[in-house]
């Protein structure tokens, strides 16, 4: 079943009377009503590749928060092998935000960490929305010790509207533990790469995502704050985050030509929700083309060029 952004309702009507000619065309057998069915989707396609050539940053804000978006989990099940989770930072206790451990990604042993939101109510609660707590990024910080160890390539996939900002996670050193993953994601001497899935926010994608290579998906974001808090920082007005998105430059397009990132995925039209199979592919790519570029690169030039990277930010040439 469909699931339509509400800038999609000019697309959703011409679909919904392809379903419609589609059901008739199978009950009567009928050429006619086949072809006026193809004509119709031909005509949805073309208004559907116009709508996503040109989306604002508040529209691509609600495609990576679509909830038929592919998670964390989609990307683990097709693009890794063998994963065998790790649970639990050896310090308070497991927290499911973040899901980490080892597996194969194209025949190379690797170290996979990634925050998952859950499909549904059950499990979004589980894995509390993809807001990590402390012990979260502590995991983290233990499984890349554990890569570096080894040798094994870090990849890390962001989707997170931030850090859990309760009082219980700020008790245990909320702050200290997303800057101590930042700084190991830093200190690595395996190469890293993280690409941008959904919502990449705040610190709490920072944590895990300070790394030799920076991808993202064609239509993620990637921002210091959510659209709705920098609003209601900067305005004291959260119902403006359409205005916040748009002053930000949250898009995948606009955070290439800042240097920010390393790379855009393309995502098949309509978002990767539409392809979900198509966009993991991409991604893969992606990310084989990422770790062919870094393997031969020593630990000193690896820190070195990610230390440039990041210390090269906002910098004017």
């Amino acid at each position: 079943m469909r699931s339509y952004l509400d800038f999609e309702k000019p697309v959703a009507e011409i679909e919904a009377k392809v379903d419609e000619l589609r059901a008739i065309a199978e009950a009567n057998g009928s050429d006619s009503v086949r072809d006026e069915a193809a004509r119709l989707q031909n005509r949805a396609n073309a208004s559907l590749r116009e709508l996503y050539a040109s989306l604002t940053p508040w529209q691509k804000t609600m495609v990576a928060r679509h909830p038929m978006r592919p998670h964390y989990r989609d990307y683990l099940d097709r693009l890794v092998e063998d994963f065998t989770p790790l649970a639990g930072d050896r310090l308070f206790g497991e927290d499911e935000a973040i899901v980490g451990g080892f597996g194969r990604f194209r025949g190379q042993s690797v170290c996979v960490i990634g925050q998952e939101k859950g499909f549904d109510t059950e499990s979004r609660l589980k894995h509390n929305f993809g807001m990590a707590m402390p012990e979260g990024y502590r995991k983290a910080v233990r499984l890349m010790d554990l890569a570096d160890r080894f040798g094994l390539p870090v990849l890390s996939f962001v989707d997170t509207a931030g850090a859990y900002p309760g009082i219980d996670a700020e008790e245990r050193g909320q702050a200290e533990a997303i800057a101590r993953s930042t700084d190991r994601c830093l200190s690595l001497g395996v190469p890293n790469v993280a690409l941008v899935i959904g919502e990449g926010g705040s610190g709490g994608a920072v944590a895990i995502a300070s790394c030799n290579k920076v991808l993202m998906m064609e239509h993620a974001i990637y921002t210091v704050a959510s659209p709705e808090a920098s609003a209601s920082i900067l305005w004291r007005d959260p119902g403006r985050a359409q205005d916040a998105a748009t002053n930000m430059k949250i898009t995948a397009q606009d955070l290439l030509k800042f240097g920010i990132i390393d790379g855009i995925v393309p995502e098949p039209v309509g978002g990767a929700h539409r392809d979900p199979e198509a966009a993991i592919r991409a991604a893969g790519d992606a990310i084989a083309a990422s770790l062919s570029d870094l393997a031969p690169l020593s630990p000193e030039a690896l820190r070195d060029r990610r230390a440039a990277k990041f210390l090269g930010i906002g910098r004017k040439a």
